[in-house]
């Protein structure tokens, strides 16, 4: 508004600047000056300039008159100056709206107020002189309205055929304007125009297109351009197509097994508008037991067989109902996932742990051996206090055996072990009553040989030739020949044959059970304590 008051004033200083100008050359001419056109805005006030230049001052001026024409062949008085008879405004639509800015004759300028769109027209200010007659000049007003700009979406529903999705409009302005569209969719406009009653243009543009779910929240702007605007008036609008759900389910990872319970699954609806309900159903009808469902999700609390079925998802929206739906398999419970260093670390740990228990098992084997009684390879048979093959020998020293079979090489653990309880010395000399005994003498030191056979042993005393199951005495004895080293076999024995039946049977037992080695000594097959 500023802007416009500024260039009217300017006009005016123009207008008088040029009229003094002309006056004071005397310059024969247009007598009467006014401004060609204005412009102005409704509710807003106009001054007409008016001014008589009368060059040599020979014209007398008798009445002004401002004459309206809205239309071509239409007149109309709005104002009459008389010096005698004053002011007068004969139209009735601009009582009170128009005034004469000075009471003169040479200076009629007047002044609308509070203008209308229906102002607009032409405006002609009119003298009646002498001699010359009646003498004019007319100025045009321009009424300008600056449009009500505005714009607006239309929902539409996703379709095959071309409809309006938006409108843009600039009301009741003067002069008309004009709307262009911006839009990244495809499509096209129509503009349309209307006229009103009081000179204003109501402009309507509308933007069409084949609408598909894809172009719902697309943007399209409309511009408006008009004479009273100084920039483009710009508004964007987003479209709404609306159209029914398009359903998805995620959340299935194939990895449904039994006694699972962290399995869900999520129900996706892409429609417009938004979902009115979200329904879980299975093809049995009814879900199971162990399912919860809560919104678009359905939780499984533990996974069991039940759920060994095919979920239906059902959305609806006002647009219309879709379904989708997903088969779950349920496989067998599976362990907890490890990585390769946990699985790894395992293995190398059970290996170690067993060697453990091997190398254990041999320590303990090894002790319960030595502690049985069960010398090594290489080990003495029979070993005296000093160490040396001719140690002295008690009556009860346990035979042990350097060789195992007929070769004598290997040590015989496994066999029976036999006790010697009383006889002949390792001299021949005889031990115990001379009726029990009958020994002779034999070499020094005896042989194992010599000793086996020299003594003959009473049928009473034969039968003292038992075994020995006493694993403590027998644990002893080895301990007392363990802790000496050396190769010392006892002394030898001879048991003196009888001729009884009793005896004969003996004899056929000790010869079949005696076997001579190759170092001249005699040992007994079955180990037998001595």
């Amino acid at each position: 508004m500023a802007r416009d008051h500024v260039a009217v004033a300017l006009l005016r200083n123009i207008w008088v600047a040029t009229a003094v100008l002309l006056g004071a050359q005397g310059i024969v001419g247009q007598k009467v000056r006014v401004e060609e056109e204005l412009e102005a805005y409704p509710t807003e006030s106009v001054d007409l300039r008016c001014q008589f230049i009368d060059g040599g001052g020979r014209t007398k001026l008798t009445q002004v008159s401002w004459i309206w024409e809205p239309t071509d062949g239409q007149r109309d008085n709005i104002a009459v100056f008389h010096p005698m008879y004053g002011q007068s405004f004969p139209n009735l639509s601009f009582k009170d709206r128009v005034v004469f800015l000075h009471n003169s004759l040479e200076n009629p300028s007047i002044r609308i107020s509070n203008l209308k769109m229906s102002d607009a027209g032409r405006y002609t200010c009119e003298y009646a002189t002498y001699p010359s007659g009646n003498e004019q000049g007319t100025t045009t007003l321009i009424m300008l309205a600056k449009p009500k700009n505005s714009a607006n979406i239309v929902t539409v529903q996703a379709g095959s055929k071309s409809v309006v999705v938006a409108q843009c409009e600039a009301a009741d302005g003067k002069p008309a304007a004009t709307i262009k569209w911006l839009a990244s969719v495809g499509g096209n406009h129509s503009t349309t125009t209307t006229n009103g009653p009081d000179g204003t243009v109501t402009v309507r543009s509308e933007y069409r297109l084949v609408p598909t779910p894809a172009d719902n929240g697309r943007e399209v702007t409309c511009l408006v351009d008009q004479r009273t605007q100084e920039r483009p008036w710009v508004f964007p609008v987003k479209l709404s197509v609306e159209y029914p759900p398009s359903v998805s389910i995620e959340g299935y990872d194939n990895n449904w097994y039994v006694g699972r319970s962290d399995a869900m699954l999520l129900c996706l609806a892409n429609a417009n508008p938004a979902p009115i309900s979200v329904i879980w159903t299975a093809v049995s009808g009814s879900l199971p037991e162990t399912v919860m469902v809560e919104d678009n999700k359905l939780m499984v609390k533990k996974v069991d067989d039940a759920v060994n079925t095919t979920f239906i998802c059902e959305v609806k929206n006002k647009q219309g109902t879709s379904r989708n739906q997903i088969t779950t398999f349920v496989i067998e419970a599976l362990e907890e996932p490890f990585s390769a260093g946990v699985v790894a670390g395992a293995v190398i740990g059970s290996l170690l742990a067993l060697l453990l228990v091997v190398t254990l098992v041999g320590i303990l084997l090894s002790r319960s051996q030595q502690r049985h009684g069960y010398p090594s390879s290489g080990d003495s048979i029979a070993t005296g206090r000093d160490g040396s093959n001719g140690g002295d020998y008690s009556n009860k020293a346990r035979l042990l055996f350097s060789g195992a079979g007929k070769n004598g090489t290997g040590t015989n653990n496994n066999g029976p072990i036999y006790t010697y309880r009383g006889g002949c010395d390792a001299t021949g000399t005889l031990m115990g009553k001379a009726s029990e005994y009958h020994c002779r003498h034999l070499p020094d030191p005896p042989s194992t040989h010599d000793i086996l056979l020299s003594c003959e042993l009473c049928d009473p005393e034969r039968k003292k030739f038992d075994m020995d199951e006493s694993t403590e005495e027998e644990e002893e004895r080895y301990d007392h020949f363990e802790g000496r080293s050396g190769n010392i076999l006892p002394p030898t024995y001879r048991v003196h044959r009888g001729h009884s039946v009793g005896e004969e049977k003996m004899d056929a037992y000790l010869d079949d059970d005696m076997e001579s080695q190759k170092d001249g000594s005699v040992i007994s097959r079955t180990a037998i304590y001595v």
